[in-house]
């Protein structure tokens, strides 16, 4: 490799890495606004609008970034920039509008507000009619939660599932197969006791799924949390000493927080934490991401309502301190319960004092910009709230998955546990490089078209040659490249039965140059195909090749050409690559030995399946036909004179 070839690829690794690094901090940026990591998510978001990239993308999440951050300033400034851009998708009209108003701009919020109706958005008679909080309108703009059927739910209730490694533990009145059973006088149910079960298990779970060891006693036990090591369970429990309940003031039975510890497959050890009393309640365990603090819910002395959250700090040798009502913004004059924090230290709740959509509702936490103080807290609205009381709700390490538990209509018992999944924006991303150098080609034009070739989506390559566009999952697309001076690339792609947490549908596209660099196909010489598995010149090939033959000797004595050939993706990876490069030694065998000067064939390469001319990728369903496409030979002409 010269000097110069050698310079080239070093600046284009460079470009490449930079635009990885780049697409990194999107797609963590992205985890974080999903996890509800508004502040660290803002952070990432401003440093891509001031580097660029993908900016319009990265705009409009920064501006939502701030309004459930309750900055209508900041988010205004940038809805402001959002509104502004080509094709951008109708509900950031809405949200601009709810951001003015926000600011008390209430004459310019209407302006946007016409527009948004104008452009077709359906707007509620009491929308502004009163002074509510513009960042309600922000989180509900599109549905976020889907839900998964649970196998093991029984005809009692079933409530508080925990994931923890690869293992689903909750609480469930079933005591069915017992001899004898124990009613609990509430309810004429069973004690609750704590059950464990394989995660995306299928089978009925029963008296035999009762986790080992002491955790359960004959009065209520459970929901349970455990430390990241594994090693440590916290869970509720009747306030009993020996097997008798303990009555308060009132004549009522207060629940307590317990620790257990494992040993030898089974939890024992059990202890009484010092955070509990006896006349009054404490449970609902929830730990943090490092297993330092404990939120709980409780009516104890100096709670705000009928129960708070609070927490209390764990030291290394197990001990508490530090008890914390979480104040205000959380609690309320009604009850809170069923804390839960994910894995970027967000608080997940249940309340009836707050506004919700019926009983009790499941509320998220909002913390400002100092990741510290709770600013404001989200509904989670539909489908995980109901007109009925949700509650227990938890989040797997994904982000993605998780449980809540409810007593809406449509379920098998009184209180039913129902997984969930989060369905995060979907986008294609890609990159334009220049067919003959490799660099990113800037500015260039990037059509998006649904099934039915209607135009869905249009933007510019950033100077990366980068492009993402957000996309609806279950479709069928095409996204065409085109810039002036290059021949148009162009690719079909599918976003159906893809898994849900997936984010990303790559599309990159090639770009030949028309002035430097000409397919033969504009001298009408076509593609040369090949046989499933083989490398063998067929009879059609031979025709096109002997055109091109006498081209390079009687029409064109200087021109200058370049062998790429290709394989469909049926195949292993390495596979194909070696298939291809056999094709292109193949190919360029037959030109020599038709008397072509090996200086005139610049290279003979094979890019596997890298190269696609449609959407027969791994895993997609294609015709015969549809393949043939790909196992190809194409040639490049370099220079005419």
């Amino acid at each position: 490799m010269n000097t110069k070839n050698f310079i080239l690829v070093c600046i284009a690794l460079m470009i490449s890495f930079t635009a990885f690094s780049q697409q990194g901090k999107q797609k963590r940026a992205d985890t974080l606004f999903n996890k509800f990591s508004f502040v660290k998510a803002a952070k990432l978001y401003r440093e891509l609008v001031q580097d660029n990239y993908n900016r319009d993308y990265a705009t409009r999440k920064l501006a939502d970034s701030y309004a459930f951050l309750r900055d209508p300033r900041n988010a205004s400034r940038f809805y402001k920039s959002v509104v502004k851009q080509k094709n951008v998708p109708i509900e950031y009209y809405y949200k601009y509008a709810q951001s003015l108003r926000g600011m008390k701009k209430y004459d310019e919020s209407q302006i946007w507000l016409k527009r948004f109706k104008d452009s077709g958005g359906v707007v509620s008679s009491n929308d502004f009619s009163k002074d509510i909080k513009f960042i309600t309108s922000v989180f509900g703009a599109k549905q976020q939660y889907f839900l998964d059927r649970v196998r093991f739910n029984s005809k009692y209730s079933d409530f508080g599932a925990f994931e923890h490694d690869g293992k689903v533990y909750f609480a469930s009145a079933r005591d069915e197969g017992v001899a004898v059973k124990r009613l609990y006088g509430w309810n004429e149910q069973p004690f609750l006791d704590v059950y464990v079960t394989d995660a995306g298990s299928k089978r009925n779970v029963d008296y035999t799924a009762k986790v080992k060891g002491d955790v359960n006693s004959i009065y209520h036990d459970g929901p349970v949390t455990i430390t990241k090591d594994g090693k440590t369970m916290y869970f509720s429990r009747n306030n009993f000493k020996d097997d008798i309940e303990v009555k308060d003031k009132k004549g009522l039975t207060n629940m307590k927080i317990y620790r257990a510890t494992l040993v030898d497959s089974l939890w024992t050890n059990v202890e009484d934490l010092s955070i509990n009393g006896d006349n009054f309640s404490t449970q609902h365990a929830a730990l943090n991401i490092d297993d330092t603090k404990l939120y709980f819910s409780s009516d104890r002395p100096g709670s705000i309502g009928g129960s708070d959250i609070w927490c209390v700090d764990i030291a290394p040798d197990g001990s508490l301190s530090n008890l914390q009502n979480l104040g205000n913004v959380i609690n309320t004059e009604s009850a809170e319960g069923f804390p839960y924090i994910n894995n970027e230290g967000v608080l997940f709740f249940s309340s009836d004092g707050h506004t919700g959509l019926g009983l009790l509702d499941i509320f998220a936490s909002i913390k400002g910009e100092d990741e510290e103080t709770i600013v404001d807290v989200i509904n989670l609205g539909v489908p995980v709230n109901s007109n009925k009381d949700d509650f227990a709700f938890t989040m797997n390490a994904d982000g993605i998955t998780g449980y809540f538990a409810s007593n809406r209509q449509g379920g098998r018992g009184s209180d039913d546990i129902y997984a969930f999944h989060r369905e995060p924006v979907l986008h294609v991303e890609g990159v334009v490089t220049d067919a003959i150098n490799t660099s990113p080609v800037k500015g260039a034009k990037i059509t998006l078209f649904d099934e039915n070739d209607n135009q869905v989506a249009y933007m510019e390559t950033d100077e990366n040659g980068y492009f993402q566009i957000n996309i609806d999952r279950n479709k069928d697309y095409k996204i065409v490249a085109n810039q002036d001076k290059y021949i148009s690339d162009y690719r079909e792609f599918t976003s159906r039965n893809i898994q849900t947490e997936l984010i990303t549908i790559s599309a990159n596209l090639l770009l030949n140059p028309v002035q430097d660099v000409v397919k033969l196909a504009e001298i009408d010489l076509n593609t040369i195909y090949f046989n499933f598995d083989s490398h063998k010149i067929r009879p059609d090939a031979r025709e096109e090749l002997d055109k091109i033959v006498s081209l390079m000797q009687n029409d064109y004595p200087e021109m200058v050409i370049r062998i790429e050939s290709h394989t469909d993706s049926r195949g292993a990876l390495s596979y194909n690559d070696k298939l291809s490069i056999d094709r292109a030694n193949a190919t360029y065998e037959y030109l020599l030995s038709k008397g072509i000067d090996p200086t005139r064939i610049t290279e003979h390469q094979g890019f596997g399946e890298r190269r696609l001319t449609n959407g027969c990728e791994d895993g997609q369903k294609c015709e015969e036909k549809d393949h043939q496409l790909n196992r190809r030979t194409q040639f490049i002409v370099v220079k005419m004179e």
